[in-house]
């Protein structure tokens, strides 16, 4: 259950929703950052007090947040984001200037360590070294120069949240004071969202089979090579095309049960450890893959993590060498064809089941029929979720395109939001209680750091 949407500091913003229909990656690499956002003529956003919160830092920091949610969104949406960001900003400089007033520190060596981890998430978004630096050529700044930024970055976000830590002190509640606060007070937390339960047909791009062949070709050449005595992290550090990976040797770390392509997951959960068997081909390409260990996921108290069938949940070590099959504008222009020729069929009458028998090939859970079942509406993509507005239960779609395919959907029951029953948060609701409070005493410490200082917002 997610909470509202409170005074989050430190560019903490609301979560933007997770796309939909996207078969999960074998690897958890990002995509590349999205591009900037628009660029504005400098000028003064705010003034707190005698300082000024200047509209390149707003921009900045959406920018930061875009790139690090790995998403896109609409410009109503980006202009919450900076209205949500200038706010933050002014907060922030209220919070600094208190905790310099209290005399509050951070020691160097925490700064250091904090900008050191923020520089290497900043890395490992891009696809190569090579797309980073470029980047900061676009930015036109150098490495240092970065780091420099984020030990600023870091030292703020340090002093904020150790001031907010000392004058609004976080208590966690018990189950049954958790659940005595719910009851009070449901009126402050969400709904559970309206949902829609729904069928797929996804038809991913394909590439002609000729490069399909040949990437399967140089797929068995890199197995014939790890088999026959070379390093397999030599092999992947010279001949996967997944660059992120590649520099680890192709090592992927511990992979969670089902967050991978089900070909993948398959092979993961299924074959011999230590041992690299044919290739396996993904939405992404042919694989060669090893794994190295397979094991419980663990909490930080030393107990099985459970999935929601109660279940422990499997992780695996794994390591893959990956060559991805080139896809032309043809191939894609040929799969459209397709999708907008199965939807055809679908909408004069021909059964979505049959149709999607033949031609779906979504990664994620599903029956043969192409039944996904019920999805909230706020986990649905922007372009997905408004292309089934207006789709009435029993009714198809149009073609919507996302980063796994074409989609054809068919809606076969909507759900209203209602109020959460007690019996489905009831675990969650000690620590989600606990964080509600604490941000409700901490609104209105803010509200009083702010009553107290002048401060003027420009409208743009």
């Amino acid at each position: 259950m997610k909470l509202p949407s409170t005074l989050v500091l430190v560019l903490a913003l609301a979560a933007v929703p997770p796309a939909i229909a996207q078969a999960p990656a074998p690897t958890a690499k990002p995509a590349a950052p999205p591009p900037a956002p628009s660029q504005r003529l400098d000028g003064i956003a705010a003034v707190v007090n005698n300082e000024a919160v200047l509209q390149s830092d707003v921009e900045e920091q959406l920018y930061l947040f875009l790139m690090r949610s790995q998403t896109q969104v609409d410009s109503a949406t980006v202009d919450t984001l900076r209205t949500q960001i200038l706010n933050q900003l002014i907060d922030e400089k209220l919070i600094l200037a208190e905790a310099q007033r209290l005399g509050i520190t951070v020691s160097d060596a925490e700064v250091n360590r904090q900008a050191q981890e923020a520089l290497a998430d900043t890395k490992s978004r891009f696809d190569t070294p090579a797309a980073y630096q470029d980047q900061l050529r676009k930015e036109n700044m150098n490495e240092e120069q970065l780091l420099e930024k984020l030990r600023g970055e870091a030292r703020r976000q340090a002093l904020v949240s150790r001031l907010m830590n000392k004058q609004v002190p976080h208590r966690t509640l018990g189950q049954l004071e958790a659940e005595t606060y719910f009851k009070i007070h449901k009126d402050k937390f969400p709904h559970a969202p309206a949902e829609l339960r729904l069928s797929v047909i996804q038809i991913p791009a394909q590439p002609e089979s000729l490069a399909d062949a040949k990437a399967k070709a140089r797929a068995v050449a890199i197995r014939a090579r790890i088999v026959s005595g070379e390093k397999f992290a030599k092999v992947a550090a010279e001949a996967s095309d997944d660059e992120t990976s590649a520099r680890s040797g192709g090592d992927l770390g511990y992979l969670v049960r089902g967050s991978m392509d089900p070909a993948f997951e398959k092979a993961v959960f299924t074959r011999k450890l230590n041992t690299v068997d044919a290739p396996v081909r993904t939405i992404y390409g042919w694989h060669v893959i090893e794994v190295l260990d397979r094991d419980t996921l663990k909490t930080k108290a030393g107990r099985d993590t459970l999935g929601q069938d109660k279940q422990p949940l499997l992780e695996a070590h794994v390591r893959h060498v990956l060559v991805r099959v080139p896809l032309t504008d043809a191939d894609v222009e040929r799969t459209r064809k397709l999708a907008e020729s199965v939807r055809a069929q679908a909408v004069a009458g021909k059964p979505f089941a049959e149709l999607a028998k033949q031609y779906n090939r979504y990664a994620g859970p599903h029956s043969d029929d192409g039944d996904i079942g019920f999805l909230p509406l706020t986990s649905l993509q922007a372009n997905i979720r408004s292309g089934l507005d207006t789709v009435q239960v029993g009714g198809v779609s149009q073609v919507l395109v996302n980063q796994a395919g074409f989609n054809i959907f068919r809606v076969t029951e909507r759900k209203a939001d209602r109020e959460y029953a007690l019996d489905e948060i009831k675990g969650e609701l000690p620590q989600v209680v606990s964080e509600m409070i604490f941000r409700e005493k901490l609104d209105e410490w803010v509200k009083g750091l702010r009553a107290k200082a002048h401060i003027q917002i420009n409208k743009s």
